[in-house]
């Protein structure tokens, strides 16, 4: 099955909680932090140039991933011969890449353009070595209408958009068709709740003659990225200050009533043998489900492809469940976006950066990104492109990943939390969540010991770009 390097940010945990020597030159007391003079060159920069402007794009895309996106490097160029020429370099997962970019601003030897994962986007603002997005949509005029809201709003802080989004995805829930329909249930309406979760699971969990279970209702991995989907879509804040976007987080707040009743009602799936437990792995939660031992699971969107290819059922999706029927609803993106280096830069590497950005951004390339690889479209144009088309003829089930970030609500919880240390918290909650489901804590003692652990790393880190 493919991997989509979105899954975990352990590394990145020890490297974005000692950022002291490396951010002691940004500072800023407010949730945006590590402002520059830094603005977007007009395109007049690619005019008469003697040769072809260089452009190092660092990414972490690989496999089938990495094969698209370098087709799409390939057209580019074919079609800016001679005036500006993309060169992708795999810099390994998005941990991988966020350190190797952390060691180049410390060398003076940044690539022009870098992908960097969701929970690099506060560090990369304090860092202060970018061109904001916003510059260069106010240089040109460009209309980001057709840009998908929902994303547009995650990367924007203070009002301004700081990078591109590109390759982002939500979390669905999947369900094997062929056992709804054995059970007497509709596939085409999975459960949405967790009340509605259970009701489903108590008819499709079977056990063979001797009382043991083969097929489970339920099973997912304990993954931080779903408490972070199930506040957003209860409209709870993951940490405070309006999750950092009115001033800096101070404080997690994943230790919220709702998270302890998601927790609470997860451990009690498990012990009446509805659920698989799997743990944090979520590799044993995708293999829970391909195999039928689970016959509902909670996973990306970028995992549906592997799904349809590795199961020996229909596979069907719907929307990410609520905690409770009458949360409001709403959706956090994952994934990564584009940022532009501006220190060390020329106004030609950086404008053909953008040139490059901008084509990556076009109904065109989004319908072959989207259809090539399970990434949401950016552009909501890209949906109606042929290789788009193509793919929602044959999977129909793509079309659900767009259409509930489009009934997504648009606020400060489905923008996620901005914060520095935003993968510690997350490592921080898997693993009270884990100890709730693996140890004598109750939900409430595990979740709000995992909260008070990361305090400290947050002072510490909010200290280091404060004047």
């Amino acid at each position: 099955m493919r991997t989509f390097p979105h899954r975990r940010g352990v590394k990145a945990a020890a490297l974005l909680a000692s950022l002291g020597l490396l951010l002691s030159a940004c500072s800023g007391d407010d949730g945006g932090g590590g402002d520059t003079d830094l603005t977007a060159p007009g395109p007049e920069v690619l005019d008469d140039l003697d040769e072809a402007v260089q452009i190092e794009f660092w990414h972490s895309m690989d496999a089938t991933n990495g094969q698209v996106l370098d087709r799409l490097i390939d057209e580019f160029n074919s079609q800016n011969e001679g005036r500006v020429e993309v060169t992708g370099s795999f810099q390994g997962d998005y941990d991988e890449a966020l350190a190797g970019h952390r060691a180049a601003i410390q060398q003076g030897e940044t690539a022009e353009l870098i992908m960097i994962y969701d929970l690099g986007t506060q560090f990369m603002i304090d860092s202060g070595q970018t061109v904001p997005a916003q510059s260069f949509i106010d240089e040109d005029a460009y209309d980001t209408s057709n840009v998908e809201e929902a994303l547009l709003n995650y990367f924007t802080v203070e009002g301004d958009l700081r990078s591109f989004p590109f390759n982002n995805s939500t979390p669905l829930m999947y369900v094997n068709r062929d056992a709804f329909e054995e059970a007497g249930l509709d596939p085409d309406s999975p459960p949405t709740d967790l009340d509605e979760i259970r009701e489903a699971a108590e008819q499709l969990t079977i056990t063979d003659d001797d009382g043991t279970v083969v097929q489970y209702g339920f099973g997912a991995a304990v993954y931080g990225w779903f408490i972070e989907q199930f506040m957003a879509r209860a409209a709870t804040p993951y940490c405070d200050n309006s999750n950092g976007r009115d001033g800096r987080a101070t404080e997690v707040l994943f230790d919220d009533p709702k998270v302890v009743e998601l927790v609470e009602w997860w451990e009690q799936m498990i012990e009446d043998d509805l659920a698989v437990q799997i743990g944090r792995n979520t590799d044993d939660g995708q293999a829970a489900f391909t195999s039928g031992r689970a016959a509902m699971t909670l996973e990306s969107t970028g995992s549906l492809g592997g799904f349809i290819e590795q199961s020996d059922f229909e596979v069907g999706a719907g929307y990410f469940p609520l905690i409770s029927a009458g949360d409001p609803g709403g959706s956090i993106i994952g994934g990564a976006s584009l940022w532009i280096n501006g220190v060390g830069h020329s106004p030609e590497e950086i404008r053909g950066s953008w040139e490059f950005v901008q084509y990556l951004l076009t109904p065109q390339a989004q319908s072959i990104w989207h259809a090539g690889t399970g990434y949401l479209a950016v552009n909501t144009e890209g949906y109606d492109g042929p290789e788009a088309t193509e793919r929602a003829e044959e999977f129909p089930q793509f079309s659900v990943a767009a259409a509930q970030l489009a009934d997504s609500e648009i606020n400060e919880n489905t923008a996620g939390c901005m914060m520095g240390v935003m993968s510690e918290a997350r490592v921080a909650a898997e693993e009270g969540w884990e100890a709730a489901l693996t140890s004598d804590l109750s939900a409430q003692e595990a979740m709000s010991d995992a909260a008070d652990g990361v305090s400290g790393t947050i002072e510490e880190y909010n200290a280091s770009v404060q004047d």
